[in-house]
């Protein structure tokens, strides 16, 4: 059986000759010659060169973008520029031919928009296989984080008839009969009849049931698909997304916040280290964008040096109050720039007050913490105030939160009395409230999306660019 060589292996060998084999698709042929090859290992296309004498003249009929070949032939010193490499081809097989006239993917610039609607074949350019390297690389690193630190990995339902975020925005499941379901005496739809008994519907979050396995395995993460049924079609919302929620038995607000620095510098820095070729072509995308751009719409700094500001700064740790009387007394607010103008102590940041407080005053990542209660979920733990909660969310360049976590309400009569504040049913919640009855203790965690993660690491504008297949709003193809 040959052994066949990936780009990437072969892209760092120094010795020559040496005799190859490979698979991989066409992105460009030229001159009847002239190969480029990419089997998505890595950004780079290795260039492979066609002796018109020794192959059939068929051959170079059937090689066209898009088209999956197998090469066997010599690997040797480039004589052209931009390439260390090429290889010989000795012999060529068309594995599957793919139709110029039809194949949408040619060679050239291509809108994202018409990208989107080919997203069965988008991942053939190089700017989503670069995308998707990074977002695979994110992935592992996220969970070679939490196991390297004693964490154990948890598979929370998706199927659930909680709503853990209070915002009744979730996609109902049923087996019932739409035209003709089962009803109460008093009209209402009677759930009993249906597959689990009760009216059931896909998660928002995986957190309260992971905070009942922290409660004994100490330290836990989930990683899975959570979903929205918000009707907002925006360049920040999807429908179905994937959160990474830890939560730690014994950890208190600070220490939240110690576990979420450490965890975004890491999954970074292993970006850094495993997808540089990526983060540089993706880098180079943007700035040639950026050209055509008005300077309100540009980035506030490149993308590497963007993630090196991630990287190299400690992250400013701010009370909501604080950050409130900052911008309130800021030059934007003053001047009424702001959209959403600052007066009063109370109301939910927007994305420029986070990205003013990050990229201007303090110049550095930013944790605002303490954030009034009645803003936030009914699970974060009340100060003694009584005004303001053990929240907390993270602000990066560029995008505002990535973020949000708390220190969860341990006390079971403060819970009990949250919960009624939500008008929570506490019955639904039971299980949750036997955490708070047998060996309660302090704990927190955070969620991060892991969408708006890939988002800020790669660049991209709109999270549709940074998932396989996006679903929205009267979208969901392929």
């Amino acid at each position: 059986m040959d052994h066949y060589y990936k780009i990437k292996e072969l892209l760092d060998v120094d010795s020559f000759p040496k005799e190859v084999a490979l698979r991989g698709w066409v992105r460009t042929f030229r001159s009847n010659r002239f190969i480029a090859l990419n089997d998505g290992s890595t950004i780079h296309n290795i260039q492979c060169v066609l002796d018109l004498e020794t192959v059939s003249p068929e051959i170079p009929k059937k090689i066209a973008t898009g088209a999956a070949i197998a090469i066997k032939g010599t690997l040797v010193e480039s004589q052209g520029k931009g390439q260390k490499s090429e290889i010989q081809i000795n012999s060529i097989d068309i594995l599957g031919e793919s139709n110029p006239e039809e194949y949408p993917i040619q060679p050239k610039k291509h809108s994202l928009e018409f990208l989107r609607e080919n997203a069965h074949l988008r991942i053939r350019t190089s700017t989503f296989s670069a995308i998707m390297r990074v977002r695979s690389a994110l992935s592992f690193a996220i969970h070679q984080y939490f196991q390297n630190n004693g964490f154990f990995y948890v598979n929370t339902p998706i199927i659930t008839g909680t709503d853990a975020e209070g915002a009744g925005e979730m996609f109902q499941l049923t087996t019932l009969d739409l035209k003709n379901p089962p009803r109460n005496e008093d009209g209402s739809i009677n759930y009993k009849e249906d597959f689990f008994g009760k009216a059931t519907n896909l998660t928002v979050s995986g957190q309260l049931e992971a905070e009942t396995y922290a409660m004994a395995l100490g330290q836990v993460y989930t990683f899975g698909p959570t979903f929205r049924a918000e009707n907002s079609n925006t360049s920040r919302h999807l429908s179905e997304f994937w959160m990474v929620e830890p939560e730690v038995a014994f950890n208190n607000l600070d220490a939240n916040m110690d576990l979420a620095e450490s965890f975004i510098k890491y999954v970074i820095q292993y970006v850094f280290d495993h997808c540089m070729d990526d983060l540089v072509f993706l880098e180079n995308r943007l700035l040639e964008d950026e050209k055509q751009k008005p300077k309100e719409e540009k980035s506030p700094m490149p993308l590497i040096e963007k993630l090196s500001f991630v990287l190299d700064n400690n992250f400013k740790r701010v009370s909501y109050t604080e950050a409130i009387d900052i911008l309130r007394d800021s030059k934007p607010n003053k001047s009424k720039k702001f959209n959403y103008i600052i007066d009063e102590w109370g109301g939910d940041l927007q994305s420029e007050h986070e990205r003013y407080l990050v990229e201007k005053h303090f110049k550095s990542p930013v944790i605002v913490f303490d954030y009034p209660a009645k803003i936030k979920a009914f699970y974060m733990r009340l100060n003694d105030d009584q005004k303001t909660v053990r929240a907390m969310d993270i602000l990066f360049p560029g995008i505002g939160e990535i973020v949000g976590g708390s220190q969860r309400e341990e006390r079971l009569d403060v819970l009990r009395q949250r919960v009624a504040a939500f008008n929570i049913d506490e019955k639904e919640l039971f299980w949750y409230m036997d955490t708070r009855r047998f060996g309660t203790a302090v704990h927190s965690g955070f969620g991060l999306g892991f969408e708006r993660l890939v988002l800020f690491v790669t660049g991209m504008s709109n999270i549709r660019d940074v998932i396989p297949f996006p679903r929205t709003p009267k979208n969901a193809e392929f």
